[in-house]
């Protein structure tokens, strides 16, 4: 894949991604046959990092700051809830976060794509 296909591929990769990871989020509000989870909660917490940050990076809005804590937050997941049931993904079904985990830190390093509202924002600064 080169040239003009890169940057839309990318954009893609990112609302995908923050498409799936939203979907998580809003699972724990008891959405898409979740079980509501008390906002008090680790859970909770979890549940209103993913909808928030899910719903930035989905729009390309403040897409660094909200990947890096989406991909932190991935981590933790990771190691708190799929680690303890075995050391590989396959194993303790933590496929999703070690994947969102990575591709949220690749988006932090990468910024946002030219399907976003910051490449919006940043044009309309210039004018």
């Amino acid at each position: 894949m080169t040239g003009k296909l890169v940057a839309p591929a990318y954009s893609l990769l990112r609302i995908v991604a923050a498409f799936v990871y939203l979907l998580h989020g809003l699972q724990k509000f008891g959405m898409f046959g979740g079980t509501a989870q008390p906002l008090a909660s680790l859970l909770g917490a979890a549940a209103i990092i993913e909808v928030v940050a899910g719903s930035l990076i989905l729009l390309g809005l403040l897409t660094r700051p909200a990947a890096f804590l989406a991909s932190g937050q991935m981590a933790a997941a990771y190691f708190i809830k799929h680690l303890p049931r075995g050391p590989l993904p396959i194993q303790n079904s933590g496929d999703a976060a070690v994947l969102l985990c990575f591709v949220f830190l690749f988006v932090w390093a990468n910024g946002p794509g030219v399907w976003s509202a910051d490449a919006l924002l940043k044009g309309s600064s210039r004018s």
